[in-house]
């Protein structure tokens, strides 16, 4: 199990090079990451080509909701960031979900 000061650290990675993506250009949106074997949630924005204000609260402590929500296990997250999974068949078969309105999902298709 990965710690959360690691998540963090594979979210801004993670995340900054999605946001520094051409196709992510004037994208503003809040987004969270539901850490299920950690019971936490990290809540940051997407904004200006960069990702901003990331940080822990724990599970149900009453987090606004996002309106880019992924949920999945810490381990899962750190083996996205390092390229022992891919998004695509751990999204296809449950071990990363992803929320959002229709415009974020078809905006983050490209980006994906």
């Amino acid at each position: 199990m990965a710690t959360t000061d690691q998540c963090i650290t594979a979210l801004q990675g993670i995340l900054g090079d999605l946001a520094a993506n051409p196709a992510a250009e004037g994208l503003d949106r809040s987004l969270s990451c539901r850490l299920t074997d950690l019971d936490e949630v990290v809540l940051g924005r997407l904004s200006s080509g960069a990702v901003r204000d990331l940080r822990a609260v724990p599970d149900g402590a009453g987090a606004p909701k996002a309106d880019i929500r992924l949920t999945m296990t810490s381990d899962d997250l750190i083996a996205l960031t390092d390229g022992r999974l891919s998004f695509g068949p751990a999204w296809a078969t449950g071990r990363v979900k992803l929320e959002a309105g229709l415009r974020d999902l078809l905006r983050l298709r490209k980006l994906l």
